[in-house]
């Protein structure tokens, strides 16, 4: 059986698009996993992307997260709430100084309380000054990011909100997957 998804690929040309949600929400703070850690970004990918089908990732091997992990300028941002991690921000430089938000998302216990408008506003400040934290990197010239129709119901109006801009959609047949979860049962509609 198949299931018919639309992805949606936005972007920003200048830092000047980015509208930053003002205050964060209280015992909210953001923070850089500097130390590359297989562990722990595997954790973060299964914990925010389980119950959205997010496969892709699941088959790689230790090696391949700890080379991944360890090209210059990949970053990890992890929103924590009271100590808990609550969601992350993952961005991937590319050529022609170009920075892919390649995957963002919330804990689904952390969604709908406003973390993710704050997580993908500094995420995306994160992403627009790359070139200061890796000397090598160019000036960033586009941030740019996908989502798709098995992504959150509040995803695509998060980007836009944050001064996104639609560029490209595209509709394909997909097997259906079972939502794999970090675990089987790990969490249930409320």
């Amino acid at each position: 059986m198949s299931i018919t998804v639309t992805t949606w690929s936005l972007e920003q040309t200048s830092p000047a698009d980015l509208r930053p949600v003002a205050e964060p929400p209280a015992g909210v703070r953001i923070v850089r996993a500097e130390v590359p850690s297989p562990e722990f970004s595997r954790f973060l990918y299964t914990a925010v992307g389980g119950d959205v089908r997010w496969t892709d990732r699941l088959p790689w091997t230790y090696a391949r997260w700890s080379e991944y992990l360890a090209r210059p300028g990949v970053e990890t941002w992890v929103a924590y709430e009271n100590g808990t991690p609550a969601g992350y921000i993952e961005t991937r430089p590319h050529e022609d100084a170009v920075v892919e938000i390649a995957y963002f998302g919330l804990i689904p216990a952390f969604r709908g309380r406003r973390i993710g408008g704050q997580l993908l506003s500094y995420g995306v400040a994160r992403a627009w000054d790359l070139a200061e934290r890796w000397p090598d990197a160019e000036q960033v010239k586009r941030v740019w990011l996908h989502t798709c129709s098995k992504d959150g119901e509040h995803a695509m109006d998060n980007y836009l909100r944050r001064g996104f801009r639609l560029f490209e959609t595209k509709t394909e047949e997909e097997p259906e997957a079972a939502a794999p979860g970090p675990w089987p049962g790990a969490h249930t509609a409320a």
